[in-house]
C-alpha cells in the first residue's frame, strides 16, 4: 500500500490546481488577467506525480500551460495570484504574467510561451548539474506539439550522448491548439520518438497521479544513478479548448466524456480516501483549507501594488 502521507499529497496539489484554475478562470472573466490563460484543467495528475518524485535541488522547466507545473512545484499561490494579476508582489513582479510565471532561485525555471523551448533549457541545467558534480535531476515538461519542433529530438540527443539527469515529459493532451494529434503525426504513441535514439522511454496513465508517481520515481532514481535520460509520455485530455476564449469545439464530446470519468482529482481523492481509509470529513477539510488559501491570496493580490509603465519602460530599457 501507498504511505498514506503520499496519497494526502497527491491529492491536495492535484486539488489545489484545479482550484486554482477554475477560480483563475474567473478572474480572467472579471477582467482581471490581461493576456493568455491556458488552463491545467484536466492534466493535473501529471504535474502533481512527477513533482512529488523530485526533491530540493532538483530542476524543472514549463510550457505555456505552467500554472500546475508551479503548483505542484511548490509554488507560493499568493505569489502565483499576484503575477497574474500582474501585480509587484507576483514571482516576476507582474512582468511575467499567466505565461511566464519562474522562480529560478527554487529551481523553477520557468513556463514558456515558445513551442518546445523548454527541453533545451532543461538540457542545459542538466548539464550544468553534471559539470557541477550534482546528482540533480532536471524535468522539461513538453507538449505533444512540441514532439514535431526540432529542438525535441536534438535536445534529447544531447542529453542522451552525454548521460544527463534529465527526464523529458510528454503531456499528450491529443492536441496542439486544435490540430488532433493524428493529423500531424503517423504514430500518435510518442514516447517511440525516444526508442529511436537510444533513450529509455515509457508511457503511462497521465489522468492517474499515482501511476505518475511511481513512474517518475523509478526514473529519478535511474538519472541519479547515471542512466538517464528517460522519456516520460503521459497521455492525458484537457477539459477544455486551448485557452480560456476557446470553446473547444473541434474535441469530439464522447472522448471529453471518457476522459472526465477518469479525472485526476477525482482519482487522487479516491485512492486517497480507498488506500488510507481518510474519514470524508478529513477529505472536506483539505478542500476547505485550499479554497481559503486561493481567497487569501486574491485578497493579497489584489491589494497589492501594479508596476506603473514609466517603470515598465525602464525595465524593458534594460533588456
Amino acid at each position: 500500500m501507498p504511505d498514506p502521507e503520499l496519497l494526502e499529497k497527491l491529492f491536495r496539489t492535484a486539488f489545489k490546481i484545479r482550484v486554482f484554475e477554475t477560480e483563475g478562470i474567473k478572474l480572467y472573466r472579471q477582467g482581471l488577467i490581461r493576456g493568455y490563460f491556458h488552463p491545467y484543467l484536466g492534466q493535473e495528475g501529471i504535474a502533481t506525480g512527477v513533482c512529488a518524485a523530485l526533491r530540493e535541488g532538483d530542476y524543472i522547466a514549463s510550457t505555456h500551460r505552467g500554472h500546475g507545473h508551479c503548483i505542484a512545484w511548490g509554488a507560493d499561490v499568493k505569489r502565483m495570484v499576484a503575477e497574474l494579476l500582474q501585480k509587484e508582489t507576483g514571482y516576476c513582479r507582474g512582468y511575467g504574467g499567466s505565461m511566464h510565471i519562474a522562480d529560478i532561485h527554487n529551481g523553477n525555471l520557468g513556463a514558456n510561451g515558445i513551442v518546445g523551448a523548454g527541453t533545451p533549457l532543461g538540457v542545459g541545467a542538466a548539464l550544468a548539474a553534471q559539470i557541477k558534480g550534482s546528482d540533480a535531476v532536471t524535468v522539461t515538461f513538453s507538449t505533444d506539439g512540441a514532439s514535431n519542433n526540432g529542438t525535441f529530438l536534438e535536445s534529447l540527443n544531447l542529453a542522451a550522448i552525454w548521460n544527463l539527469a534529465f527526464v523529458l515529459v510528454i503531456e499528450n493532451n491529443r492536441y496542439a491548439v486544435s490540430t488532433r494529434i493524428e493529423e500531424s503525426t503517423r504514430d500518435a504513441d510518442l514516447y517511440k520518438r525516444g526508442l529511436s535514439i537510444g533513450v529509455e522511454s515509457h508511457q503511462v496513465d497521465g489522468n492517474d497521479p499515482l501511476a505518475v508517481y511511481e513512474l517518475t520515481k523509478e526514473a529519478v532514481r535511474k538519472c541519479r544513478e547515471g542512466k538517464g535520460p528517460i522519456l516520460i509520455e503521459a497521455k492525458t485530455f484537457r477539459h477544455m479548448g486551448h485557452h480560456v476564449n476557446d470553446p473547444g469545439k473541434y474535441m469530439p464530446a464522447d472522448e471529453l466524456a471518457y476522459y472526465k470519468e477518469r479525472d485526476p482529482v477525482d482519482r487522487a481523492r479516491n485512492a486517497l480516501t480507498e488506500m488510507s481509509g481518510i474519514e470524508q470529513s478529513k477529505i472536506e477539510a483539505i478542500e476547505d483549507e485550499i479554497r481559503k488559501e486561493f481567497e487569501d491570496a486574491v485578497e493579497f493580490s489584489k491589494a497589492s501594488r501594479e508596476i506603473t509603465m514609466a517603470e515598465f519602460e525602464e525595465f524593458a530599457a534594460d533588456y
